[in-house]
């Protein structure tokens, strides 16, 4: 994610390294990213500039026509192309610092992450669709009279928390797939606008399933999508994901969690008769659905229209006809609420 990229904007804050330090001024205060970006004349990155460069230049008895190659910090701190925005901002927070130049490997400037900038959102036109149709026998008697996804947590229903960590991400345009005790969902968020985002629902007649409940959307999407489970709780950036999904250029991403299983008893080891070695309570470790997907729009020609379908099954048939399907590794906190324990770990979570 290069901050500013899109629209060129930090293009304002290059200077060659002969310019003098009053366009300098000029540039800080035109571009308002509060750096100058010093190329040299093979078009590198020869160092950075800032307003306390050029407070200090001037006790050291510069003026406004000194060369900015005077002054330059150089070697600043830079990130390649391809830095997730996670990683950036721990960085920036790390090393204390509001802008962080993006150079390719020969170390020419390709944009700039600025702080504030970062941290805002990028709308995005892509969908989220939730699937909050299930019924949630496991969690009865809980959702007898409540449809699993408007549990409250935290004082909200488990189906807000999610929207608003997906329009924290960008997203504003939302789908929500509806079955069991639907229309409570449908009365609780009408069409979005309490939240700022925009709701459509898919009805199902009958429970579709993961997947089969993409099949109900009459406009097909013209752009990859999310889908998560309406009972996930993440702090996962959802458009991370959908990122990963397009970078690597996938037909389907599932995200995946590393789950670990002790075996309580000491394990031993024979061969025949004899014993050949000893493990105590050893640890399993496997990978895990964790109920988030990024989809291209391709991927729905393999559903039939109103039939079943899970989502592991839909990775299938996409497999089988020889397209990619990845995985995307998540390492956030990351819940699955699907019993009356789960339910009691998440409003603690959230307390």
């Amino acid at each position: 994610m290069i901050s500013q990229t899109e629209t060129q904007a930090w293009l304002k804050t290059v200077l060659p390294t002969d310019a003098t330090v009053q366009q300098a001024i000029h540039s800080l205060e035109s571009s308002s990213m509060q750096i100058v970006l010093v190329q040299s004349q093979d078009g590198r990155l020869f160092g950075t500039l800032t307003d306390g460069d050029i407070r200090r230049a001037f006790l050291r008895g510069l003026n406004l026509h000194s060369k900015i190659c005077e002054i330059a910090h150089r070697n600043p701190l830079v990130a390649p192309p391809n830095m997730g925005r996670d990683l950036v901002l721990q960085l920036m927070q790390a090393n204390r610092i509001h802008q962080l130049p993006v150079v390719d490997s020969d170390g020419r400037p390709l944009g700039l992450h600025v702080w504030d900038e970062i941290l805002k959102p990028n709308i995005l036109d892509n969908r989220m669709v939730i699937m909050a149709g299930g019924q949630g026998t496991r969690l009865r008697p809980h959702t007898e009279n409540c449809p699993k996804p408007m549990l409250e947590v935290g004082g909200k229903p488990m189906l807000e928390h999610i929207i608003e960590r997906a329009k924290a991400d960008g997203f504003i345009n939302f789908v929500i797939s509806i079955h069991y005790l639907g229309e409570m969902i449908e009365d609780y968020f009408g069409d979005g606008t309490r939240l700022g985002v925009n709701i459509e629902y898919l009805r199902e007649s009958s429970p579709l399933g993961t997947a089969g409940a993409l099949s109900l959307m009459n406009v097909m999407p013209d752009a990859p999508f999310l889908v998560t489970n309406g009972d996930v709780m993440t702090d996962v950036h959802y458009s991370d994901i959908l990122e990963f999904h397009s970078r690597h250029q996938a037909i389907a991403t599932m995200a995946i969690r590393q789950h670990e299983l002790q075996n309580p008893f000491g394990v031993v080891k024979t061969s025949g008769l004899d014993i050949t070695g000893f493990e105590e309570k050893p640890i399993y470790r496997s990978h895990i659905n964790a109920g988030i997907y990024a989809l291209s729009p391709s991927a729905l020609s393999c559903l039939n229209t109103g039939n079943h379908c899970d989502m592991p099954s839909l990775f299938s048939r996409l497999q089988a006809n020889g397209l990619r399907t990845i995985a995307y590794p998540m390492h956030e906190p990351w819940l699955d609420v699907g019993r009356p324990d789960d339910l009691i770990l998440a409003r603690e979570m959230k307390h």
